[in-house]
């Protein structure tokens, strides 16, 4: 299939997350018009390109694509994002003119997940209260006198939400004897067998989990979904994890408990993102805060741009797209 393909996003986005060598391969697969961005689809040149695209490959800060940018580009037919969520840019207009749609969300899950578990190995090891120790003390630390209990073999591992985050955090930590434990109001027993864990309630997951690592969407409906109730009936000595976004969890709640010297935080997180200077999150040694490193950065970027060129490819081989979303998809997702 003869595919005229055209990028559309800010030029700083474009240098981020497609270099060079990043399209590549796409040529001579499809017709590339030019490596130049779309920044102003109402600009000449953006009039231009958009006149000739059957694909439109968008990234972070895209214009919004509705009816009078389609009206400009009769052929367009494919919309792939080399970001995750796709509720900015495209419009209610391609829906309605089915435009069929892909996003590199999962792509832009990997380091996520990655991270997560990262984590959750070290806060059951308890490297970082234990590292902490060592720097304050300057002398001989006794990891098992500090934290008798430390250790990963058959903890238990409570994932809130099997989004596309929290299946890989699922997938990654197969390896590991740990007990995995999910909950997720759209996950049945037999959908959670087949991912290889227990699908228990949020109640039973926070009170019984060693560590507990947040995974749902930031949607009206999961907006403060640890609230103070949820907060207080995490187990003593848990870690609480947050890679999601702040405004799920009662950032107070979490606070006080945590002042309370029997829970761990790990946010990379919060509401607002940059917390004031004087916030106890910074100081407090049961919490590491880190500035929302765990999503795609420096290199992990060009896994974005390679799931996008795929789904290029994918059309030009006449294949269906790997990573489509739907119009009902978007209830479901940040």
């Amino acid at each position: 299939m003869n595919l005229n393909v055209a990028l559309a996003m800010p030029v700083h986005t474009a240098r981020a997350v497609f270099p060079p060598r990043s399209l590549d391969p796409l040529e001579p697969s499809v017709n590339l018009l030019g490596r130049a961005p779309i920044q102003d689809f109402h600009s000449p040149a953006g009039r231009c390109l958009l006149a000739d695209a059957d694909v439109l490959i968008t990234g972070w800060g895209c214009p919004l694509i509705d009816e009078t940018v389609l009206d400009a580009a009769p052929r367009l037919r494919y919309v792939l994002h080399a970001a995750g969520s796709v509720k900015h840019h495209v419009g209610e207009a391609c829906w309605e003119r089915g435009i069929q749609v892909s996003s590199a969300a999962d792509a832009n899950a990997i380091p996520v997940a990655e991270y997560t578990v990262a984590m959750i190995i070290l806060a059951n090891k308890r490297v970082l209260q234990i590292a902490r120790a060592l720097h304050s003390t300057r002398t001989g630390v006794l990891p098992e006198q500090l934290f008798p209990d430390m250790g990963n073999y058959r903890k238990r591992v409570g994932i809130i939400g099997a989004s596309k985050i929290g299946r890989h955090v699922i997938r990654l930590l197969a390896p590991y004897d740990l007990e995995v434990v999910v909950s997720d109001p759209y996950l049945d027993d037999a959908a959670a067998a087949a991912l290889g864990v227990v699908s228990v309630s949020l109640d039973e997951l926070v009170a019984t989990s060693d560590v507990v690592s947040l995974h749902a969407p930031s949607l009206p409906s999961t907006r403060n979904l640890m609230d103070a109730a949820m907060v207080q009936r995490l187990r003593p000595g848990a870690t609480f994890i947050n890679t999601s976004r702040g405004e799920l969890v009662d950032q107070d709640a979490l606070l006080a408990r945590v002042q309370q010297g029997d829970l761990y935080a790990i946010l990379d997180v919060t509401t607002p993102w940059v917390l004031p200077s004087d916030s106890p999150f910074y100081t407090h040694p049961n919490v590491l805060l880190t500035p929302h490193v765990a999503g795609s950065l420096g290199s992990e970027l060009e896994r974005m741009a390679a799931s996008a060129v795929d789904e290029a490819l994918r059309l030009a081989r006449g294949e269906p797209l790997r990573f489509r979303v739907r119009r009902e998809d978007l209830a479901f997702m940040a």
